[in-house]
């Protein structure tokens, strides 16, 4: 493959059901094979770029958090893949965790979280940052 060996990350509908995904605090347990199933090689996790590992451990702190029950997100993030699958999406790349990313921004903003506005300008703020730059201190 030309991603290096990655798959895809998400499998067959009806694959089986973590258990006790659905209580918040419980700590999630991520589909194998099934339609949420993230990225993997060799049975390990492939996050491309910073953001994407970083988003994935604050959506699994705030869910052992008890901010939300995991299947909440796992049905979002379901529907996310879904329309992507199904091209209402502009996207011309496949982005796993850009239907993450657009899940999680969904969920945030449902539990009144964080309004739409707010990520929204949190997003501008962080997007402006020179790369590489994800804190301020000298390197000197």
């Amino acid at each position: 493959m030309a991603d290096g060996g990655a798959t895809r990350g998400h499998g067959a509908p009806g694959a089986p059901a973590a258990r006790d995904r659905g209580t918040p605090g419980a700590h999630p347990e991520l589909d194998p094979d099934g339609p949420a199933a993230p990225p993997r090689k060799n049975g390990e996790l492939v996050f491309e770029s910073p953001w994407e590992s970083r988003l994935f451990g604050v959506t699994l702190a705030l869910c052992e958090r008890g901010v939300f029950a995991w299947e909440e997100f796992r049905r979002l993030l379901i529907d996310e893949i879904a329309r992507w699958d199904a091209g209402g999406d502009a996207r011309a790349t496949w982005s796993y965790y850009t239907c993450w990313q657009a899940a999680f921004e969904r969920l945030l903003t449902a539990k009144g979280i964080c309004a739409g506005a707010e990520l929204e300008a949190r997003v501008r703020e962080l997007a402006a940052r020179p790369a590489g730059h994800d804190h301020e201190h000298d390197h000197t």
